[in-house]
C-alpha cells in the first residue's frame, strides 16, 4: 500500500495493523501477541496504607475506555489490570514517582489510590487528569454511526496527564513500524532500564526510565531492542529537552503542539498521539497515520480515502475529531476490509 507523501517522510508513516473489535481496549489494534507476553492479573495486597480518594463527575465516566489509551499493549510493564478490573499504573510525576491504582465506583465515580512520593500530586490532579471539566455542550455529531457511539458510550473521557516526555516516547517507538514491533520494543527497553513500583504494586509493575537514562541509552541497545536509528535519535533529542516538553502542558493544544514538532523528528502524528494522552486533546487528529484515513472512508462513507479528504470530511466535528475516533473504535463501528496480507514486521536488528 503505497504512503502518500506527506510530512511523513520525516517521522511518520506508522505501518499498523487494523483495529481491536469493540469491547476490548487493550490495543488500538489487531494483530496485538495474544497470550505471547504473559502478565500477572494477581490482585496485589493493598492493605499497605497509601492516600486515597473518591471522584465523583457530573456525568458518567467509563474507565476502561478513558484510560485504554494509556496501556501500550498486552505486556505492558508499566500498565497493569488485575482481575478486580482494577487499572493499576506506573508514572513519573514532577514530584516523584507514584503508583496509582484506579477502579470504577458506580456509573459516575472513580475510586483511587497512590503510593509513593508523587502520590498525593497525583490524586490532587485527578480529575484533571480524567478531563471532568471538559464540556460537552457543543458536540453535536451528525453523522448516525458517531451519533450513536456517542449515546452508547456517554463515559469516555480524554486523558490529560501532563505527563508529555512520558506520552512522547511510545508514540516514537511506534513511528513507521508495526504496532507490534514497537510494543515489544517498549517492553524490552522498560524492562531492562525501569525501576520497580512503589508500593504494593502488581507483580513485575515498573516505572518507565526518566528523561536522563533515555538520553544514556547506547545505540546498539536500541538497535538490539529493534529500534531503528532515526528513532532512537528522536528518543534522545527528545530526552535532551524534556523538561522544556514537560511545560508545553500548560499551553494551548495548537501552541503545545507546534513546540513539540521542533523536535527533530517528531511531525504531525506523533503530537497528536503525544497530545491525546497528556494535553486531553479531544481534536488531535492523528493525520499521517497508516490505516486512519482508510478505516474513517470505509466506516463513514463506505470507501477508502485519503488524508487530505479525511480532514475535510471530519471538519465539522472540530474540536472533537479525536473523540469521534474513539468513540467509532469503542463501539465496534470502525472498520477498514481486509484485502491483501499484513505488510511484514519491520526487524532492524539484522544490519
Amino acid at each position: 500500500m503505497p504512503v502518500p507523501a506527506t510530512s511523513r517522510a520525516t517521522e511518520d508513516p506508522v505501518t499498523r495493523s487494523p483495529r481491536r473489535t469493540p469491547g476490548r481496549h487493550r490495543s488500538r489494534w489487531r494483530g496485538e501477541h495474544n497470550g505471547a507476553v504473559r502478565e500477572s492479573t494477581a490482585i496485589p495486597d493493598t492493605s499497605h496504607p497509601g492516600p486515597s480518594r473518591t471522584v465523583i463527575a457530573d456525568r458518567p465516566i467509563d474507565l476502561d475506555p478513558t484510560l485504554a489509551p494509556l496501556r501500550r499493549g498486552t505486556g505492558d510493564p508499566c500498565h497493569r489490570v488485575t482481575a478486580d478490573g482494577a487499572h493499576w499504573h506506573a508514572s513519573r510525576m514532577p514530584s516523584g514517582p507514584v503508583t496509582y491504582r484506579l477502579a470504577q465506583a458506580g456509573p459516575c465515580g472513580v475510586d483511587a489510590r497512590a503510593w509513593g512520593p508523587g502520590a498525593a500530586e497525583f490524586l490532587d490532579g485527578l480529575e484533571h487528569m480524567l478531563c471532568l471539566d471538559e464540556d460537552l455542550s457543543g458536540f453535536a455529531p451528525e453523522h448516525p454511526k458517531v451519533a450513536d457511539a456517542h449515546r452508547r458510550f456517554p463515559g469516555l473521557r480524554m486523558l490529560r496527564t501532563g505527563l508529555v516526555f512520558e506520552a512522547l516516547v511510545p508514540a516514537v517507538l511506534e513511528q513507521k513500524v508495526h504496532t507490534i514491533s514497537a510494543r515489544a520494543s517498549w517492553r524490552t527497553l522498560v524492562r531492562k532500564f525501569g525501576t520497580p513500583a512503589p508500593g504494593p504494586a502488581p507483580a513485575g509493575l515498573l516505572l518507565p526510565p526518566d528523561a536522563q537514562t533515555w538520553r544514556r541509552i547506547p545505540s546498539w541497545t536500541f538497535h538490539k531492542a529493534n529500534v531503528g536509528p532515526e528513532r532512537a535519535r528522536t528518543i534522545v533529542a527528545a530526552a535532551r529537552v524534556a523538561d522544556s516538553l514537560e511545560r508545553t502542558a500548560v499551553r494551548s493544544p495548537d501552541e503545545a503542539a507546534r513546540m513539540l514538532r521542533t523536535v527533530p523528528g517528531i511531525g504531525v502524528w506523533t503530537a497528536a498521539e503525544t497530545a491525546q494522552r497528556a494535553y486531553g486533546d479531544a481534536d488531535a487528529l492523528s493525520v499521517g497515520d497508516y490505516h486512519l484515513a482508510a478505516i474513517v472512508g470505509w466506516t463513514l462513507i463506505g470507501r477508502p480515502i485519503d488524508d487530505a479528504t479525511m480532514i475535510e470530511y471530519l471538519e465539522p466535528l472540530r474540536p472533537h475529531r479525536y473523540r469521534a475516533i474513539r468513540l467509532l473504535e469503542i463501539s465496534g463501528y470502525a472498520h477498514k476490509p481486509k484485502f491483501a496480507p499484513r505488510t511484514p514486521l519491520t526487524d532492524h536488528t539484522w544490519h
